[in-house]
């Protein structure tokens, strides 16, 4: 009797031991027939706070992925300009869109030129003061808070110092220089009297006109600077030519259709077009002059 159970238990154990094996073997099927794609990112640096920033560039982004086979934009957005420069500075970015004191110092670090943003008349510095503030000479401002975005904005900060310098205040002693991390939040200083003056620049003043005119109406474009050539966009050398072609084409041709006019007012542009390196030689002059004649360029990572 003893016998029989043991052979009964062998042959249950044996049996349980196939139906694992048999298990172990089975075939996994899966129902996905998508291509894995490559992804690229894209940082623009923060012409607007980040909410602000995917709504206007995500539309060209999506444009972009549409018209690219296995391979993929990602937009990435920086929450202030040290964050973004860190990055773009460490190569973390596969395209970017830079300020053109970032895309001179770019150069320096894997990237290239290959276009900008066009309509260089807007890239100039503009400082806006209350219209109740009693400002009406520049030399007013000794003594008085100027806010920034921040000390790598070349034409939000860089160029209204400069201009400021070059009409007899002394930015390290004659104000006091507040960097408040964007362009809405510059805005807001002088609105609200946190600061006396703000610096920006034309298309964020102008998106803001329309998306608080009720706060926009109590400042005033005090002071414009002289313009230098737009935004700069830079590309990582060891991209293959063929993609940084494909998507160039993209840039280049929105003007022309009436989707790429969609997506181009938002941005306040009319276009995107070709540059190089050379595009630059006006940025890199007033950078050296800024450095000798205003201070040293603070660099905030």
């Amino acid at each position: 009797m003893f016998k029989k159970i043991l052979l009964i238990f062998l042959l249950l154990l044996i049996m349980g031991c196939e139906q694992k094996d048999n298990s172990t073997y089975a075939p996994i099927y899966s129902n996905s027939n998508k291509i894995s794609k490559t992804t690229y990112i894209l940082g623009i640096h923060p012409l607007h706070n980040p909410k602000r920033l995917f709504e206007v560039y995500q539309p060209l982004v999506d444009l972009i992925n549409s018209k690219l086979d296995n391979v993929e934009l990602k937009l990435e957005a920086s929450r202030n300009y040290a964050a973004y420069d860190e990055k773009l500075f460490s190569g973390y970015f596969d395209f970017s869109l830079p300020n053109p004191y970032q895309t001179v110092k770019s150069l320096d670090h894997g990237y290239k030129v290959f276009g900008k943003m066009g309509d260089d008349k807007s890239f100039r510095g503009i400082i806006l003061v209350r219209k109740d503030s009693g400002i009406k000479e520049i030399s007013d401002l000794k003594g008085k808070v100027v806010s920034y975005p921040a000390p790598t904005a070349l034409a939000a900060t860089m160029m209204p110092q400069w201009y400021m310098y070059k009409h007899g205040i002394d930015i390290s002693k004659d104000i006091t220089n507040n960097y408040v991390g964007s362009q809405e939040s510059s805005i807001m200083n002088v609105y609200l009297k946190k600061s006396d003056a703000a610096s920006t620049w034309p298309p964020p003043w102008r998106a803001f006109i329309k998306e608080r005119p009720e706060i926009a109406k109590e400042v005033e474009v005090k002071w414009t600077t002289e313009f230098l050539p737009n935004n700069g966009l830079v590309v990582k050398k060891d991209i293959p030519d063929k993609l940084l072609k494909e998507i160039s084409d993209i840039f280049f041709n929105l003007h022309k259709t009436k989707i790429g006019l969609e997506i181009l007012k938002p941005m306040e542009l009319s276009k995107f077009e070709k540059a190089d390196e050379a595009t630059y030689k006006n940025v890199k002059e007033f950078l050296i002059n800024f450095e000798k004649e205003v201070g040293n360029i603070r660099d905030e990572r």
